[in-house]
C-alpha cells in the first residue's frame, strides 16, 4: 500500500500520466496522493522495525556482522541493478550527450552505482530518482548494530528520551544549518524510531490487554496523520513540519499492526496481500525506470496512450513486472548472495585451526 501511494503521488505531478485525473477529484482525496512522498519515512520506521525483530537474538560478532551484511546487500542490491538495467539506454544517451564534463559523467555513474544520491545536493538525472532512500538504508544498515545493541534491551526511561531525541533531533538539525541533501542522516531518527518501537512491541506483546488491541493504535494514529497531511497549516509559525508530527503517529500505527486486530490488519495479513506486500519494494525500486520506457514508447511513441488508461495500463505492468523481478531475481539473488556468505563463513571455520597450529 505505501509503495502504491508513492508511485501514486509520481503519477499526480506536473504533466504526469494521472496529473489531470488525480487534480479533478475531491480536493481532501488529491492532497492525500500528492503526499505520498511521506510514505518514504514509514519505510524507514518499519525498516529499523523488521531489523530489530529478526536479529532480537543475534550476538554480534565477526561471522554475525558478514552475515548481516550480505543480507542487506542482497536486500537492496539485486533488484535495484536490475533498474539501472533497465534505463541502461537512457543512461548510455547521458553519458555520450555533450555538454557535460567527463569528471561530472564519471561522478553521475559513481553516484548511481554506488547509492550516494541521499548525500548529493541534485543528482542532475532523473535515472531511479526514489533510489535517494536507498542511500539512507545502506547508511542506516552501517550503524544498525550499534544502535541495536545499545535499544535491544532499553526500558522505559531510555525509550521515552530516545523517542523525544527522534522527534527533536530532525528540527535542531534543519534550524542549525544542515545542508537539507544530507538526507541519511535527517533521517536516521526514523530508522531508530523503528527500532525503539520494535523494543515497545516485545515488552508489551504478551500483555493480555494488548493482543488484538492493535486496531485502538494504528486507527487513530492513521486519522491523526491524514488530517495533519489535510490542514498542513496548523504547523506554519512552528518549528515542527509534517514529518515532525509523523513521527510518533507512525510509531503509534507500527506498532498497532504489529499487535494486530481490526478489519485492516486482518485484511493486510491476507496471502494475497502479503504476497504484494513482498514485491513492493522491487515496484518501489522499478517504477520510475519503467516510466522512462513508458513515457517514450507509450505516451509520446506510435501506441500514443495517454490520461486514466494510460495511468492504468502503466500501473498493471508496474505491478506484473515487480512480480517477476520478485520471483525471478531478488529471491535467486538473495538466496545465492546469502548462500555464498554463509559458505565462506564455513571455510574461515575449517581453516581456523590449521591457522593456529601453524
Amino acid at each position: 500500500m505505501l509503495a502504491f501511494w508513492v508511485i501514486l503521488h509520481h503519477l499526480a505531478g506536473k504533466n504526469m500520466l494521472l496529473s489531470s485525473t488525480i487534480d479533478a477529484l475531491p480536493v481532501p482525496l488529491a492532497t492525500l496522493i500528492h503526499g505520498g512522498y511521506l510514505a518514504v519515512q514509514t519505510f524507514f520506521l518499519l525498516s529499523g522495525f523488521v531489523l530489530a525483530r529478526s536479529y532480537a537474538k543475534v550476538h554480534w560478532n565477526r561471522s554475525t556482522r558478514i552475515q548481516f551484511a550480505a543480507a542487506r546487500f542482497a536486500r537492496i542490491y539485486p533488484v535495484y541493478l536490475l533498474s539501472l538495467a533497465i534505463v541502461l539506454k537512457f543512461i548510455g544517451e547521458a553519458m555520450f550527450k555533450p555538454g557535460r564534463a567527463i569528471g561530472q559523467k564519471a561522478g553521475l555513474l559513481l553516484d548511481y552505482g554506488f547509492l550516494l544520491q541521499g548525500w548529493m545536493p541534485n543528482p542532475q538525472v532523473g535515472w531511479n530518482t526514489p533510489a535517494w532512500s536507498l542511500s539512507c538504508e545502506l547508511f542506516f544498515y552501517l550503524c544498525f548494530p550499534l544502535l541495536f545493541t545499545f535499544l535491544r534491551n532499553a526500558r522505559w526511561r531510555t525509550i521515552c528520551l530516545t523517542l523525544g531525541a527522534c522527534v527533536v533531533t530532525p528540527v535542531v538539525m534543519a534550524h542549525n544549518g544542515l545542508p537539507w541533501h544530507l538526507k541519511p542522516l535527517i533521517h536516521l531518527s526514523d530508522f531508530v524510531a523503528g527500532i525503539v518501537t520494535a523494543r515497545i512491541f516485545a515488552l508489551i506483546e504478551n500483555r493480555p490487554w494488548a493482543r488484538e488491541r492493535g486496531a485502538w493504535l494504528y486507527g487513530p494514529a492513521a486519522a491523526a496523520g491524514v488530517w495533519f497531511i489535510l490542514h498542513p497549516r496548523v504547523l506554519w509559525g512552528t518549528y515542527a513540519d509534517l514529518n515532525t508530527v509523523l513521527r510518533p503517529l507512525n510509531v503509534l500505527f507500527l506498532l498497532g499492526f504489529a499487535l494486530s486486530g481490526g478489519w485492516l490488519a486482518r485484511f493486510l495479513s491476507r496471502p494475497r496481500v502479503e504476497y504484494l506486500g513482498k514485491a513492493s519494494y522491487a515496484m518501489y525500486v522499478l517504477h520510475i525506470p519503467i516510466l522512462w520506457w513508458w513515457g517514450r514508447g507509450v505516451v509520446h511513441g506510435g501506441l500514443n496512450i495517454t490520461g486514466l488508461p494510460a495511468g492504468i495500463l502503466y500501473l498493471a505492468t508496474v505491478i506484473a513486472a515487480a512480480v517477476l523481478a520478485f520471483e525471478l531475481v531478488e529471491i535467486p539473488a538473495n538466496r545465492w548472495i546469502r548462500d555464498r556468505a554463509a559458505g565462506r563463513r564455513r571455510e574461515a571455520r575449517v581453516l581456523q585451526p590449521e591457522a593456529v597450529a601453524a
